[in-house]
C-alpha cells in the first residue's frame, strides 16, 4: 500500500494490530504515525484514544523498564462476577497432590458457571502463565464437571483473588502427557507460552518430551518467521532448553535409534531443523526448568520460585508509583 512505502522512505516502520474495529498503531520514530491517523480518520469514522492504557481486557502501563501487562480489572471483575471477591488467598492454583480424574465426585446439577468461569480463566492466562496449567486440567472437564472439579475451579479463583498484581504420564484417566513451553526474547517472557495435554500416549519419558520438543520447535519457528517479517532478523541461533537428555541427544544425532521408531516421521523436524542452523537444543536441570509451571501442580516453595524467575511474583518499586499514578 501506499503508506508502506513513503513509510520505507523515510527510515521508519509502522505497525498495526488490528481486531475488528480496535486499532493499535506504533511505529520506530514519531514521524509517520499521525500522517496515518490523518489518512485513516480521511477514509474511516475513526476515534484517536491517544496513548494505549487500555485494549481488549488488557491495562498496558508504561514504566521506564518497559510495558506492563496486566490483566488486575478483568480478574477483579471475575471474583466479583463469581462470589470470590472476598475470599480466603490460596498460594498457589492447584493443591501439589491435587488428583482431579473425570468419574471423582458428584456431577454439578448445572455445568453452566463451571464452564464460564474456565473459559475466563482461558482468556486469563494470556498474560498468566502461571494459571496455564491449572486452566487446561480443569477445561478437560467441560463435558461433565464433577464437584472436585468445582472445588480446584475455586482454588483457582482463590490464588487469583491474593494474586491480582503480578512430567509423563501426569494423566491418571487417560495416561497422556502434558506439553508446556515458554518463550523468551531476550530476558523478557513473550506471549508465546502453552500448557496442553498431547494427543496420544506415549511410550516413553523420551518420546513424550521428544513430541513437546517438536510443538515449542514448530511454536519459535513461527516466531521467528513473524519478527522476519516485521523486519527483525535474530542476530544469534535460538535455544531450546529441554530437560531430558535422550530426547536433547535425539534432537542433534544423526543416528535413528531403533528403540525410537515408533515415534512419528513428522516429529522429526526437530533434527532437520537443528542440522540446518535454525536453532539450538540445549540441555537443561529439571531444577532449572522454568515449564515445569507449566506441567503439573507443583508444592509452594517451587512454585513461588519459578514464579519469582518468571517475574510475575512481584512488580518493581518504580512500577508501582507508575500504576498508582495512572490510576
Amino acid at each position: 500500500m501506499h503508506l508502506s512505502s513513503s513509510t520505507k522512505k523515510s527510515g521508519s516502520t509502522l505497525y498495526l494490530l488490528v481486531y475488528v474495529d480496535d486499532i493499535i498503531a506504533t511505529e520506530s520514530s514519531c514521524t509517520e504515525l499521525s500522517n496515518l491517523i490523518s489518512t485513516l480518520a480521511a477514509r474511516f469514522s475513526l476515534k484517536d484514544l491517544g496513548c494505549l492504557n487500555y485494549f481488549l481486557g488488557f491495562e498496558v502501563i508504561s514504566s521506564a523498564t518497559g510495558l506492563f501487562l496486566s490483566q488486575r480489572k478483568y480478574i477483579t471483575d471475575l471474583l466479583h462476577k463469581s462470589g470470590m471477591a472476598n475470599t480466603k488467598r490460596a498460594f498457589t492454583p492447584l493443591f501439589a497432590s491435587a488428583q482431579l480424574l473425570k468419574d471423582l465426585g458428584d456431577l454439578l446439577p448445572c455445568p453452566t458457571e463451571y464452564r464460564a468461569l474456565v473459559g475466563s480463566l482461558q482468556y486469563l492466562s494470556l498474560t498468566r502463565p502461571d494459571i496455564a496449567f491449572s486452566t487446561n486440567k480443569l477445561a478437560q472437564f467441560m463435558q461433565h464437571p464433577r464437584t472436585t472439579h468445582w472445588s480446584s475451579l475455586k482454588r483457582v479463583l482463590r490464588y487469583l483473588a491474593g494474586s491480582c498484581n503480578k512430567d509423563w504420564v501426569g494423566d491418571k484417566d487417560d495416561y497422556i502427557s502434558t506439553t508446556g513451553y515458554l518463550l523468551y526474547l531476550g530476558s523478557t517472557l513473550i506471549s508465546s507460552w502453552s500448557s496442553r495435554k498431547q494427543r496420544f500416549v506415549t511410550r516413553s519419558s523420551t518420546e513424550a518430551e521428544y513430541k513437546a520438543l517438536a510443538d515449542t520447535a514448530s511454536e519459535l519457528l513461527w516466531v521467528l518467521s513473524l519478527f522476519t517479517e516485521l523486519g527483525h532478523m535474530p542476530t544469534t541461533n535460538p535455544v531450546i532448553y529441554c530437560d531430558n537428555l535422550s530426547a536433547t541427544t535425539l534432537s542433534v544425532n544423526p543416528v535413528f535409534h531403533s528403540r525410537m521408531k515408533h515415534i512419528a516421521l513428522a516429529y522429526h523436524f526437530v533434527r532437520e531443523n537443528v542440522q540446518k542452523g535454525k536453532f539450538r537444543v540445549s540441555f537443561v536441570s529439571t531444577d532449572d526448568q522454568l515449564a515445569d509451571i507449566l506441567t503439573k501442580p507443583l508444592l509452594h516453595p517451587r512454585f513461588d520460585s519459578l514464579l519469582s524467575k518468571l517475574h510475575l511474583s512481584s512488580r518493581s518499586s518504580n512500577l508501582q508509583e507508575d500504576i498508582n499514578y495512572n490510576n
